[in-house]
């Protein structure tokens, strides 16, 4: 199950969107992914952001978990906390087979 985590050990970051810095990264370890997985990914992380602000990072922890973690600046009144809960559960049902796909995918291509 994907779940929302403030701090998972061990993690690997998949991709990420801040809109602080109006930046997206994607970790190219996954280079491997599909590029319609890829820009799914993309345009996911940029909308949250464009719309609540913060920074929104897609990462795996030890146990080949995903979480999804937002963050945001302590002088962030801009910042949208409780859309922002509500964004991360409309994206976790919305998007449920694509983030477990990508679950599954790690597993098998990095924890083995």
């Amino acid at each position: 199950m994907v779940t929302s985590n403030n701090n998972p050990d061990g993690d690997v970051v998949l991709c990420a969107s801040s809109s602080y810095k109006e930046k997206y990264y994607f970790n190219q370890e996954f280079a491997g992914l599909p590029e319609p997985v890829k820009e799914e990914l993309k345009v996911m992380c940029v909308m949250y952001t464009a719309e609540i602000g913060g920074i929104l990072t897609l990462q795996f922890g030890s146990d080949g978990r995903l979480f999804l973690n937002v963050t945001s600046r302590e002088d962030d009144f801009l910042f949208d906390e409780i859309g922002s809960v509500l964004k991360i559960k409309q994206i976790q049902s919305g998007k449920r087979e694509l983030l477990e796909a990508l679950e599954l995918y790690y597993r098998i291509k990095f924890l083995k």
